[in-house]
């Protein structure tokens, strides 16, 4: 068990989920340290700072000098990092943030866990939006910031906690997914496809680490799970647990139907109850489906529900508007996988209806830097009028029969017949932006890193450059 400790040391303590972890300890009286790659910036910074925790700048053996009782070792962390070594060579007591999640916040709550390949963080933001609106007061862990929440962790005396789980691995030394560690009383699973291909070698793979989760829920707990996902049907024959699928399939027991998209906000029914919220896609459709039939269970009103929905101000990096000028629009996007691509076109043909629209994506992700992909991409990106692909990061890591192949990527988007260029910076980018762009066009960036400041440089430069002329 992991409660019998006073001092404990977080390597890699910048990640939003491992400072609002340590800050949770500290106010608990808690003796923290922590350490980090370089420097850590705002916003993590200043919320460690303002809390009484000031991290050390980079990973060295004499930040563990004082032998903290626990260490607490991050996902991004592997063997080699000379804080970790330390740990192995004087058998200091160590464990992942899963782990200390489960037994120092989860345990004894009731967990309400939010998984699947698209959808998690949108999702479990909404819900626990719907159990704040309705002062319930949860606990969550989120991996992006609600815009009403306004951080992405917390940890209150609250019986609810909600969680957003990812089943990536969980450290160098337990390649679990995480979300075994989350103890679900609800599991939502949104769908299934194949994702994450530097640990899972296929949909198989995947499957099996959803039926290990799946397994975990109590006889007296509720599996959702989208009914129109081919890929989670063979898991749902289970008998431990109760199971209801939800989805716009007529054999789902809990369906959406009278779905309005508009530009917007998007509206549906449940078996005649109505239920608008301010946000666009059939995929935003599904997702507040999910969270409607999850909070229903737990025993919110249909009015608490719509009154959170009516009021979610959505979530950073999913679809924002990061500016316009000149008549051009920049969306910020954190879609990187080809579904997500896909769908997100769709809801901005809806939000910006009669409008030419760009996709400028960067091949970033472990997966779509292979060529998993390579087909699935095309249909994806063909949805926009102008394609824009960045470098693929880090393609010479891979093996040769493993990579994106780029010229090809190009040739099958121009045999659609839709423009296509790739192109190796940030600045060259900006430029073909610069030089192409037209009043009333829409560029949706694409990315889930910091794709070199992109959105703001785009926005300064779109504004000083003549637009071509239609």
């Amino acid at each position: 068990m992991l409660t019998d400790f006073k001092s404990v040391h977080f390597v890699g303590i910048g990640g939003t989920a491992m400072a609002s972890a340590a800050v949770a300890l500290r106010e608990r009286g808690f003796t923290v340290t922590g350490s980090d790659q370089d420097v850590i910036y705002p916003p993590m910074s200043t919320f460690l700072a303002e809390r009484g925790i000031v991290p050390q700048a980079g990973y060295a053996e004499s930040n563990l000098a004082h032998k903290p009782d626990l260490v607490v070792i991050g996902n991004a962390i592997s063997r080699g990092n000379p804080e970790a070594e330390y740990v192995l060579d004087h058998k200091l007591r160590y464990c992942s943030l899963p782990e200390l999640l489960k037994e120092c916040f989860i345990r004894g709550k009731r967990s309400l866990v939010v998984t699947g390949t698209h959808g998690k963080t949108t999702t479990a933001s909404l819900l626990a939006w719907v159990f704040e609106s309705a002062g319930l007061h949860p606990s969550f862990l989120i991996g992006g910031i609600p815009a009403n929440l306004g951080q992405g962790a917390r940890f209150t005396d609250s019986p609810w906690f909600i969680l957003e789980g990812d089943e990536y691995d969980t450290a160098f030394f337990d390649k679990r997914s995480k979300f075994v560690y989350y103890l679900p009383e609800v599991a939502i699973i949104n769908n299934l496809e194949m994702d994450h291909a530097d640990i899972f070698g296929s949909v198989a793979d995947i499957q099996l680490a959803f039926r290990r989760f799946i397994n975990l829920i109590p006889r007296n707990g509720l599996l959702l799970a989208n009914g129109d996902e081919p890929n989670l049907t063979p898991l749902l024959p289970v008998k431990h647990c109760p199971v209801k699928r939800f989805g716009l399939g007529e054999a789902n027991e809990i369906r959406a139907t009278g779905i309005h998209l508009r530009a917007n906000a998007s509206e549906f029914q449940i078996a005649g109850a109505k239920f608008d919220l301010p946000l666009i896609g059939e995929l935003n459709v599904r997702n507040a489906l999910a969270v409607a039939a999850c909070a229903r269970h737990c025993g919110l009103t249909d009015a608490q529900i719509q009154e959170a929905f009516a009021t979610f101000r959505g979530v950073e990096r999913r679809m924002t508007v990061r500016g316009e000028t000149r008549g051009i629009a920049v969306v910020d996007d954190f879609g990187h996988h080809p579904t997500a691509i896909r769908e997100t076109l769709r809801a901005l043909r809806v939000k910006f209806p009669g409008r030419r629209l760009w996709a400028v994506f960067e091949p970033r992700s472990n997966t779509t830097r292979r060529n998993i992909f390579q087909t699935e991409l095309v249909d994806a990106l063909e949805r926009a009028d102008v394609i824009v692909v960045a470098e693929v990061a880090r393609l010479e890591q891979l093996p040769l029969e493993e990579r994106l192949n780029p010229e090809k990527l190009m040739q099958d988007l121009q045999l659609t017949g839709k423009p296509a260029a790739y192109l190796p910076t940030v600045d060259s980018i900006l430029d073909h932006i610069a030089a192409g762009a037209k009043e009333g066009d829409v560029v949706c960036v694409f990315s889930n890193g910091g794709f070199g400041n992109i959105h703001p440089r785009l926005l300064t430069r779109l504004g000083a450059h003549k637009p071509v002329e239609s």
